[in-house]
């Protein structure tokens, strides 16, 4: 019985996606430089940082083992991907570009790659499954800090918006 695999991620990171855009477009584009300290990524860096999860595990997925891959590197690249110049829009419409690639890309994979154990710095090894359901995990740990963020400029968080008006629409019904 596979109760959770390939379809089901894609499915998933969809509605991760979903939810981080609807993040990126309640905050203010004046807001998207603001960084909760000066050593945290600002708005702007952790979205871009978000999109660029997708080509990341990509790019880790051609890989036969992970043991001497050059992880410094990868980040150095994926800074330089921060640190670029752009609005709120095109950095919206690379969420949303880099997350339809992505889930496109899931649902071409074989299923039969899934089980395979990819070797690991350290000599652990993890199948790439896990990898890909990591990337996933990545991005809904940035969300959270960008919804901590919302808090901290005074916006209600999409989710809580939505709850609330759950809420108050079961409280007429019930009155």
């Amino acid at each position: 019985m596979n109760l959770y695999g390939l379809k089901q991620l894609a499915e998933s990171a969809r509605t991760v996606r979903k939810n981080t855009i609807l993040i990126a477009e309640d905050i203010p584009e004046k807001d998207y430089s603001y960084r909760p300290t000066p050593e945290s990524r600002s708005v702007a860096e952790t979205l871009v940082h978000i999109a660029w999860l997708s080509q990341a595990a990509r790019l880790l997925h051609k890989e036969t083992s992970l043991e001497d891959f050059d992880f410094a590197g990868l980040v150095r690249k994926s800074e330089m991907e921060e640190q670029r110049s752009r609005s709120k829009n095109e950095i919206v419409e690379l969420l949303r570009a880099e997350g339809e690639g992505w889930y496109q890309w899931l649902e071409s994979l074989p299923e039969t790659e899934l089980t395979e154990q990819v070797p690991m710095p350290g000599g652990a090894s993890q199948s790439r499954f896990e990898l890909l359901l990591g990337t996933k995990e990545h991005e809904m740990h940035h969300r959270a800090q960008l919804t901590v963020i919302e808090r901290m400029l005074g916006i209600v968080p999409h989710l809580t918006r939505n709850r609330q008006a759950t809420l108050a629409a079961t409280a007429k019904v019930n009155a």
